[in-house]
């Protein structure tokens, strides 16, 4: 997962204490070692630790405790002004300002290595909200009818993969993931491993229910393969009778896209996720904390990004103002 003879004792204590204790999934230890590998080497240099000019090549796995006990806030803000002077996205630095702080307040609370914690007063910066992109219900509509095309051997499975991203908003990894045994056909959900290895429960409509059937009536019962991903309980197989892949599910969801005419570069498996939040909110009148649950998001602020209006529900707004006709 990450490269322990690389790293001083004190990250690899951090990393270790992010796995067991706080339950972090392998991408998050992923992000945070990076994010600190970052963070030391330009500590090195800024304590004059290293003559190395090639970045990439400085070595962080000796650096100290006392060096490490002199970093105060100002050190960190040089830091961020380093990543935003090379082009880093205020996003990318926000994700990095929020490991630094993670780090320093573990230090903290459960080591004796700090007394005082520097990044206590750092501050987040200032991110835009942007709109998420969506397929239109029309567009979604056309989907689904590319992905149901009878021509495709696999259209059954590649029809209950499309519904079930448009129609619940699940993550790629989460689809994934799906066991066969994780689906309660008498309640009509499922349970799934969102993000931080977190369970929850997705609820699945009359359009899911018929699709994930109709795909078990045709997958393959035989030669599945038994290996260390678990393939012979998984709801989606590949041809070679495996758990499908996450760049599988990505290509089916590419040629589909490209099949209905829409644009491969400004749509994705990920806005299928958005698609699927925008159509319930704007159709559905759904509670913004029933969408959050729905979803999986910690904060009700990211749920928020799928609370923008279109222009037709902007006049409608107007149009139904009991003024209007007076």
């Amino acid at each position: 997962m990450f490269d322990r003879d690389k790293n001083p004792e004190f990250i690899n204590s951090f990393l270790d204490y992010s796995i067991t204790i706080l339950n972090k999934s392998p991408n998050s230890i992923k992000e945070y070692n990076y994010d600190l590998n970052m963070f030391f080497k330009y500590m090195m240099i800024e304590f004059k630790e290293t003559t190395e000019k090639d970045f990439d090549k400085i070595d962080i796995s000796n650096f100290s405790i006392d060096t490490l006990k002199k970093i105060k806030l100002d050190n960190i803000h040089s830091f961020v002004s380093y990543l935003a002077s090379n082009n880093s996205k205020p996003s990318t630095r926000a994700r990095k300002i929020s490991t630094i702080r993670i780090f320093f307040k573990y230090l903290v609370n459960k080591t004796n290595i700090l007394e005082e914690n520097p990044a206590q007063n750092l501050e987040t910066p200032k991110l835009d909200k942007r709109i998420p992109k969506y397929l239109s219900l029309d567009d979604s509509k056309k989907l689904l009818d590319v992905a149901s095309n009878e021509d495709n051997r696999n259209n059954e499975r590649d029809f209950a993969i499309t519904t079930l991203f448009l129609n619940c908003g699940m993550r790629l990894s989460e689809l994934v993931g799906i066991n066969i045994n994780d689906i309660d056909h008498n309640e009509c959900k499922m349970t799934v491993i969102g993000k931080g290895n977190k369970e929850r429960t997705i609820y699945l409509n009359s359009a899911c229910m018929r699709a994930i059937n109709s795909y078990l009536a045709v997958r393959p019962k035989q030669g599945i393969k038994k290996d260390s991903r678990n393939s012979d309980k998984a709801l989606f197989l590949s041809e070679r009778k495996e758990r499908i892949s996450n760049r599988t599910v990505q290509y089916i969801i590419y040629k589909e896209l490209k099949q209905a005419g829409l644009d491969t570069k400004k749509y994705s498996v990920h806005k299928l996720r958005h698609t699927a939040a925008t159509l319930m909110y704007q159709y559905g009148n759904v509670d913004i904390r029933a969408l959050q649950e729905l979803l999986g998001h910690e904060s009700i602020a990211t749920t928020e990004i799928y609370t923008h209006v279109n222009n037709d529900q902007v006049r409608n707004a107007v149009e139904s103002n009991p003024l209007a006709n007076l």
